[in-house]
């Protein structure tokens, strides 16, 4: 292992040859170990700069991982390397470099990183003593619906109408569009506090738009990229371990649909923000980490979390 901008370089095998993904350890606590999966797919885990407060107060041990292709690992170009499949053995190499195992490892994935995290756990879920998805529905294409039915008609029906005329022109680095999305999107649905946290504004800067738009799509009303036929409603009865979900009444995600997760694995809880949207560990704080770190502490104890 190399290390580089104060964490640790992990090489990774990949059907195209080894490359290498930066991870940050936070804290040492033998009974919990929890790995954060960002968002994007290739944002960065500058996103989760506030659990070092909120973690670290509680004594609970945690580690950044950029993803292969995100901010501070390496960024291939080949676009073969950007499938579920690939991003879900990631994981599993970066936590054999960890020495994590079941003993005490806890996995919370955010938004694209909660589809990878229920994806992980669907295969190696006698790896994990705990799992978290973050802001993230168990299937793309409810979320394209609730995106499309329910968040764009929110909105106000000639900005709409501004957006969708970029949208069709693929127009997408026109300066305009992000400049209607901001006031009338993102500040509702993705972070509300005003202004941003300075990280938010940076990590934003950092995302790998090229595999973003690839695998997400272009457009913030739904999905268009290559996982946007992702779904595993029906494969989450699967999921024994204690599984909490996390969502927000603001979020871009349907908060209902979090909360029905929750009773469809075998042993799940479920925590949605009232004051919170996408972010809603930065902007419904509080909310976010007490529930959290209850369930860590729940289980770890051995306390029943079924709600």
């Amino acid at each position: 292992m190399m290390t580089n901008q104060d964490g640790t370089m992990i090489p990774i095998e990949t059907p195209i040859g080894k490359f290498n993904v930066w991870t940050k350890r936070f804290g040492d606590n033998p009974r919990i170990k929890v790995l954060l999966l960002h968002g994007g797919p290739a944002g960065t885990c500058e996103f989760f700069e506030c659990f070092e407060k909120f973690f670290l107060e509680e004594g609970i041990e945690f580690y950044y991982y950029n993803q292969l292709g995100s901010f501070l690992s390496d960024q291939p170009t080949d676009t073969n390397l950007w499938t579920i499949e690939r991003f879900v053995d990631e994981v599993e190499q970066v936590r054999k470099a960890l020495g994590l195992n079941h003993d005490s490892f806890y996995l919370l994935g955010h938004s694209w990183g909660g589809l990878l995290a229920i994806e992980y756990a669907l295969l190696y879920q006698h790896n994990l003593k705990g799992l978290i998805t973050s802001n993230m529905m168990s299937s793309c294409v409810d979320y394209d619906k609730y995106a499309q039915n329910v968040l764009a008609k929110q909105m106000d029906p000639d900005i709409l109408a501004s957006i969708r005329e970029i949208e069709s022109k693929n127009d997408y680095n026109n300066p305009k569009y992000v400049e209607l999305l901001m006031p009338n999107f993102y500040m509702k649905h993705l972070c509300r506090l005003d202004p941003w946290p300075d990280v938010l504004n940076r990590a934003v800067q950092h995302f790998n738009s090229e595999i973003y738009r690839l695998m997400q799509g272009s457009s913030e009303f739904g999905v268009s990229g290559r996982i946007k036929d992702w779904t595993r409603k029906d494969d989450l009865s699967k999921i024994a371990v204690p599984t909490l979900m996390i969502g927000a009444i603001y979020d871009t995600m349907d908060p209902e649909h979090v909360k029905w997760m929750a009773t469809q694995v075998q042993n799940g809880s479920n925590l949605i923000c009232p004051n919170g949207s996408h972010c809603c560990m930065w902007d419904d704080q509080q909310y976010y980490f007490s529930g959290l770190i209850k369930f860590l502490q729940r289980v770890d104890s051995g306390e029943k979390t079924l709600d």
